[in-house]
């Protein structure tokens, strides 16, 4: 959700390679639906731009599709049409289905005034509005309003439009009846976009407010530029550049959310109000909801997973999870056969929309199907490559399992006798980089990048397993139990699960697939499975920040976000710890200051230690599943 390119993009993903002439498609929806703009009035008196795509043979019912978007529903003009047949979404209008999309409110042409992850009002009456309020006029407008409609409506959205998709569960209106929140924007200061256990994600941050956050003086189809960067070597730009502080002054003062996220630090109730997942209990039963993600999604996977889990816990409503081998939003505008250098073997993108995603709006918007064949959760394992299905995430077959670090750089199962430490200076002057590669961007391939590089830095710890005798299935959340040292007053504290591959690794383009069409030797090549960083203030309290007492060992303990991945027989599992992953996370000055207002010489080094061996069992629990 993070570059300006993009934004087009996550509102109406790019087309996974269809199987049909997209110019042949074109004509037919060129001749087959047509396109009206209306402004739909919401209760406080403001109006909301929308565009409606009606099938011209409005014989019998139609089921509504719809789309809440901050980003852009361009083309603007009624003769401009969509371009859906380069989206799977054109399956649907092959169906017949009524086609709408709408400029949330404050955003692009619509009226009001626009907030980012305005939170939910349980008890709003009269004129109070929510997104969710939104949601429910403009539904209540269109089953009103356009001719031949069955009453029924779904919503979905990949990314910020997956918070709205949310909201749109929240609505309540009657004729809600599926919501598919995708890659949804859920938690915006312990695990989506902006920040990770309490770690800003600096790059992403600065580059979509940059432009995203410009204020907008009246409703206007054009967007507006974003920073003008000096170099494209980003590790260069963000390190140079400096503190937070000096962010914020390239940043100006208009950006209202920018100021909003330095003057909010903390995980305090202005945060905790915009954390969707404590609002789920009011999505009423007869709205079904599909989750769907991706398993590197490098914005907001946290969402996906954390958003089904609450949805299952909290409500009685038909909750279903997808999550297979994507980007953000990669289902809708990749063909999901490989990311990076690493393959799936099979075009995984279709499979999700023509058995999962189709199916279920087809069974809640037409009463046509089966809900019961799709499972309740489905998931793609990596490693094995092969989709599974489950009556509950995690499975219930899944267990955690201690796997211990030692000194001489082993991860075992068993703990070691030995008392001791392994130690790394962490430097903000040269901080760890996310990749070895030249950093123009912030890349998607980085969730399954070669970690080789980073395990020949003295500023990163590597652990290791033998070589694994049979199969390793993870499914669910891993946890990392760490007992730390350090010689500074706060640190952060990032851990990578890795796959080792075989020395003699390689693929076989008949049943890997092609990838992306580049030689890399894959060959002892160690795939990211999982990364995460905790910022160690947080360690016992988001809301209550603590610093270190140098010296004194300290438990920092945190989850990261849950896996699906097989280590298969012949491969190492490895898990490498390290203080700094830039310039994804900002950097941590490593005294117990503000940072968003620390100056540049508040930045020193830390001697961090990790500690092992029976007093201090320093380890990760990985669930596997027997």
């Amino acid at each position: 959700m993070k570059r300006p390119l993009l934004f087009c993009l996550l509102a109406l993903p790019l087309a996974v390679a269809a199987r049909n002439d997209p110019k042949a498609d074109s004509v037919w929806m060129t001749r087959n639906y047509t396109k009206k703009e209306v402004y739909i009035p919401m209760r406080d008196g403001q109006r909301l731009f929308t565009a409606i795509y009606e099938p011209r043979n409005m014989k019998g019912k139609h089921p509504i599709l719809m789309n809440r978007t901050p980003y852009s529903i361009a083309p603007y003009g009624e003769k401009k049409m969509k371009e859906y047949w380069k989206t799977p979404y054109m399956a649907y209008l092959r169906k017949g289905y009524i086609m709408v999309v709408q400029d949330v409110r404050g955003r692009m042409m619509s009226e009001g005034e626009f907030m980012d992850v305005r939170p939910y009002d349980a008890d709003k009456s009269g004129r109070e509005i929510d997104e969710a309020s939104d949601t429910y006029d403009a539904i209540d407008w269109l089953v009103k309003n356009v001719k031949n409609n069955n009453g029924n409506v779904g919503i979905y959205g990949i990314s910020y439009p997956g918070f709205y998709a949310t909201m749109g569960a929240l609505s309540g209106h009657p004729a809600m009846k599926a919501s598919s929140p995708q890659a949804p924007v859920t938690e915006w200061f312990l695990g989506d976009d902006f920040h990770h256990n309490g770690a800003f994600m600096l790059m992403d941050a600065f580059n979509f407010y940059s432009v995203f956050g410009k204020p907008r003086p009246h409703p206007t189809s054009e967007f507006g530029k974003g920073f003008d960067f000096p170099t494209k070597d980003m590790y260069k730009f963000y390190l140079e550049t400096g503190a937070l502080r000096n962010f914020a002054r390239l940043m100006g003062d208009s950006i209202t959310f920018w100021k909003q996220l330095y003057a909010h630090p903390n995980y305090d109730q202005w945060w905790q109000d915009r954390n969707t997942r404590n609002h789920v209990q009011h999505i009423p039963p007869g709205t079904a909801t599909l989750v769907t993600g991706g398993l590197f999604d490098a914005e907001d996977c946290f969402g996906a997973w954390e958003l089904y889990k609450s949805i299952e816990k909290k409500t009685n409503n038909n909750n279903k999870l997808v999550m297979g081998p994507w980007i953000h939003g990669g289902w809708a505008k990749t063909t999901g056969e490989y990311l990076g250098n690493v393959r799936f073997g099979s075009r995984t993108s279709e499979w999700y929309q023509q058995h999962l995603e189709q199916p279920f709006f087809a069974y809640y918007l037409e009463g046509k199907g089966d809900i019961s064949k799709i499972p309740e959760a489905s998931i793609f394992f990596t490693g094995a490559n092969k989709w599974r299905s489950f009556t509950q995430w995690p499975p219930a077959e899944s267990t955690g399992k201690w796997y211990y670090l030692g000194a001489d750089g082993k991860l075992s199962a068993t703990c070691p006798a030995d008392n001791g430490c392994n130690k790394y200076r962490s430097d903000p002057a040269h901080p760890v980089p996310y990749s070895e590669n030249l950093l123009t961007k912030r890349t998607t391939e980085y969730m399954t990048d070669d970690q080789r590089f980073a395990e020949r830095r003295p500023d990163v710890l590597t652990y290791t397993t033998d070589v694994l005798k049979t199969d390793v299935t993870l499914a669910g959340p891993v946890i990392a139990d760490l007992f730390s040292s350090i010689s500074t007053t706060d640190a952060d504290f990032v851990v990578k699960l890795i796959d080792v591959f075989p020395d003699d690794m390689k693929y076989d383009d008949a049943k890997d697939g092609k990838g992306n069409g580049k030689e890399y030797p894959m060959g002892g090549y160690e795939m990211l499975v999982r990364g995460e960083i905790m910022r160690g203030r947080y360690r016992n309290s988001f809301e209550y920040p603590e610093p270190f007492l140098p010296g004194r060992v300290t438990k920092v303990s945190f989850q990261l976000p849950d896996v699906a991945h097989v280590f298969r027989k012949g491969h190492r599992i490895m898990v490498q710890i390290q203080s700094s992953w830039f310039p994804l996370a900002d950097r941590n000055p490593q005294q117990f200051v503000n940072i968003y207002k620390c100056r540049d010489e508040d930045f020193i080094p830390s001697d961090i230690r990790i500690w092992h061996g029976e007093k201090y069992p320093s380890r990760i629990v990985l669930p596997v599943m027997e």
